[in-house]
């Protein structure tokens, strides 16, 4: 393959300024408020998707936000990537967090960026990483040097649990037929270490409701003679881990896969500096499930984490009173081999079960998703690992993430594909947060290493 790095030099900064085009977009598809902001992105990567090269890119409607498909088909003989990725964003709250607007993109050096770090809702997650494909694609398409098939499926649902993609999926067979799906919507340990995300949690994301009377009470005439929801959801979540961070729910851990010492060893030997990480998040410890080390903890066990709780008075001043009702919204990570429906239900019966007669409890499963491992012995794995290979100039890190991405068992389930995940994002790039970025290096350095897995993968697959 013709060497691109002269074709990055030449199209950097139209690379730049087309994703940070995109990024001005506020696709919150969380926020009804949002909605035709939304449906603007998906237009925005249908004409990028053709202006790429795709010789086909349409937007198929669902029962929600719409998924963008697009596809280049040289010979139907050659093998066919599909690449995922999506095109909706978390909301930017808390927005007085933000350094600067979160839809209005800037450039700035960092210390781990010094080259600088596009800062913008969306810029990492997934916006940045998804269209890292759409300029690789452009690069071989302009260069007559696309090696296999490649298909496109962009959607816009997956920051609120893709709930319309399964159906799309299961509908569109034969369109999305594939050999092998590519994600970048994932990490790696550092810009000077690359690695492959072989491993992902699933989830179980639920809200919790605990009714006390059935009016909010003045808190001296009624102040401990009736329960008040908001002291009771407090007890309840403090008693969902034990004194070693084991969660408490009965049946929880039955299906975890409980790792040898020896892959435990090899995940050990990924750099890592506990005071470096502390240091980053500004803490004085870590904290977490006894037993275990951090990186085991936020990957290859499970956890158990409240999103938020409210209820009551938060306003300015003091109003003294018992709430009426209390509130949390609670996820749960889980491991390969945890049914999330099967935790859902286990998590409702145990949380109604720690209630006291006084109060009532609501649990309204939100979404979730099965964890995944894929192996890396397949020719996909080892085509994306020469390609690291190429452009690091050393052997990427299998590494298993902590975060979730549950649409990879759909496609495995519903499609018989394999997934890769070949992430350019690092842990720093605050995600979900605000102040969100992603270095310009890793921008770059995705586009450069994304065909050499095309190539690879070709190659590997005659």
């Amino acid at each position: 393959m013709q060497d691109i790095s002269e074709y990055l030099v030449k199209n950097k900064e139209r690379f730049i300024n087309e994703l940070i085009h995109l990024l001005k977009i506020p696709s919150v598809s969380a926020d009804p408020a949002y909605s035709q902001d939304v449906i603007n992105a998906s237009e925005a990567v249908k004409a990028s998707l053709l202006e790429a090269g795709c010789d086909i890119a349409e937007i198929c409607e669902t029962n929600g936000y719409p998924i963008v498909y697009g596809e280049k088909i040289i010979n139907p003989e050659l093998p066919t990537v599909l690449v995922y990725g999506h095109y909706d964003v978390q909301p930017a709250d808390p927005i007085d967090l933000w350094n600067s607007p979160p839809f209005e993109p800037i450039i700035k050096s960092t210390d781990i960026h010094p080259e600088g770090a596009i800062f913008a809702r969306g810029a990492c997650d997934d916006k940045g990483q998804m269209y890292m494909h759409v300029k690789a694609l452009e690069f071989m398409v302009k260069t007559n040097q696309l090696p296999c098939n490649v298909k496109f499926m962009i959607e816009g649902e997956e920051e609120v649990g893709s709930e319309n993609l399964g159906t799309f999926v299961a509908e569109n067979k034969e369109k999305l037929a594939n050999d092998i799906i590519l994600i970048s919507d994932t990490g790696m340990i550092a810009n000077n270490v690359p690695s492959i995300t072989t491993g992902l949690r699933g989830l179980s994301y639920v809200e919790v409701e605990v009714t006390g009377p059935n009016r909010d009470l003045h808190s001296g005439l009624y102040g401990g003679a009736v329960a008040n929801p908001i002291n009771v959801l407090a007890k309840m979540i403090a008693a969902l881990h034990d004194e070693n961070n084991h969660i408490t729910i009965p049946g929880f851990y039955d299906k975890v896969e409980g790792l040898s010492k020896e892959e435990r060893a090899e995940m050990a030997k990924a750099p890592f500096s506990l005071e470096n990480y502390k240091k980053a998040l500004d803490i004085k410890a870590v904290y977490g499930e006894k037993g275990y080390t951090t990186n085991e903890r936020n990957s290859i066990r499970p956890t158990l984490d409240v999103n938020g709780i409210w209820g009551g008075y938060i306003g300015a001043g003091a109003k003294t009173v018992i709430a009426s009702k209390a509130y949390a919204k609670i996820s749960m990570r889980l491991v390969p081999n945890q049914d999330w429906k099967e935790i859902t239900d286990l998590f409702k019966t145990h949380f109604e079960s720690l209630a006291p007669e006084g109060v009532t409890v609501k649990v309204t499963p939100h979404h979730g998703g099965q964890g995944y491992v894929t192996p890396i012995d397949n020719n996909a794995y080892k085509a994306a690992s020469k390609a690291y290979e190429t452009t690091f100039g050393k052997t990427p890190i299998p590494q298993r993430s902590g975060g979730s991405i549950p649409i990879v068992s759909l496609f495995e389930k519903e499609l018989k594909s394999k997934t890769i995940l070949m992430g350019f994002g690092l842990d720093s790039d605050a995600i979900h947060s605000p102040n969100e970025h992603f270095g310009v290096w890793n921008y770059l350095k995705g586009i450069e290493t994304i065909p050499y897995f095309y190539q690879y993968f070709t190659e590997l697959s005659k």
